[in-house]
């Protein structure tokens, strides 16, 4: 592509979803970059209770492709690929992916993250074969068994209760005191009559021979299960962009109140920020707050360019 384009939007999540939406309406020639499917990670989640408008919960594979929708309709474009570089290029970026390169005047990062691994034996030799990050994929396939969630924020207990529909037993297991998760939540599960809670406990190993079979405590106490699911937390996706801005300590991006980043011209927005609240109501607003900053600057640019 030998014209830059207005603005180039890494990651089709709920943040980059709404910023493509948002540029396009205002105006600005956007292209949106996403290697996997529409929603990133909330086209996983069966049930999502904290997003606007939908007092009844929503479900992401719902949500995700009304938002592509959204932003298509806008006149922003979809482009399937894997991002492998970002680089300023004469006060502009030069995107290289997988399959082809743009450039673009401005950029938006809303990457997101990736569920984190436990890093206890066993856990990758069981990986798609009974340990799995996808509740709503793969919990029917151990109906009428024993499973085990591993942590004990939001994600854990939003994916608990659905998991209580398809398993025999569902144990919670969570290293702190009490849960992180919204009370609400964490009330709601309380009261599901075939899930327990452990907290202050650690899972050590992830056990089975051709199946798996149990999990083992820092206690060495086993459970059985035939099924681990492990939400501990998120790992941002700031690989490909760690020698060109500047992250905080959990490598996620440090921005501004404005969303832009170290570099002028490219921006951060969603759960790959810096600061981050993580809620779908907040990934919506950095989306937009992020379309409109990237739309200032190249008003700004393109007002100074004519002077």
């Amino acid at each position: 592509m030998n014209e830059a384009v207005d603005l180039v939007v890494i990651g089709a999540g709920v943040a980059g979803l709404t910023a493509a939406a948002t540029a396009a309406e205002w105006g600005l020639e956007t292209v949106i970059i996403e290697h996997l499917a529409a929603g990133g990670q909330i086209a996983t989640v069966d049930r999502i209770m904290n997003a606007p408008g939908f007092p009844d919960g929503v479900a992401g594979y719902e949500l995700g492709p009304a938002l592509q929708f959204q932003a298509e309709n806008a006149g922003a474009s979809f482009l399937v690929d894997t991002v492998e570089a970002v680089s300023p290029m004469d006060g502009q970026f030069s995107i290289r992916c997988a399959e082809t390169a743009l450039r673009s005047k401005t950029v938006i990062l809303a990457t997101g993250s990736h569920r984190k691994a436990l890093g206890v034996p066993g856990e990758a030799t069981f990986l798609g074969r009974g340990v799995s990050h996808c509740a709503s994929c793969d919990g029917p396939f151990f109906r009428g068994k024993d499973m085990v969630i591993v942590g004990g924020g939001d994600s854990a207990f939003d994916e608990a209760a659905l998991l209580a529909e398809h398993a025999a037993t569902l144990t919670i297991i969570h290293q702190g005191p009490r849960p992180t998760a919204r009370s609400p939540q964490v009330r709601r599960v309380e009261a599901l009559p075939n899930i327990s809670i452990l907290a202050g406990r650690r899972v050590e190993a992830i056990e089975g021979d051709t199946e798996l079979a149990s999990v083992m405590l820092d206690d060495g106490v086993s459970i059985p299960a035939a099924a681990v699911f492990p939400y501990i937390g998120q790992t941002p996706n700031t690989d490909f962009v760690q020698a060109l801005l500047r992250l905080d300590s959990d490598r996620r991006v440090v921005t501004g109140s404005d969303m832009q980043a170290s570099v002028p011209g490219c921006f951060a927005a969603g759960d790959v920020r810096s600061g981050f609240p993580g809620l779908i109501s907040n990934a919506l607003g950095d989306g937009a707050q992020a379309a409109q900053s990237a739309w200032r600057l190249i008003k700004t640019q393109s007002a100074v360019g004519t002077a």
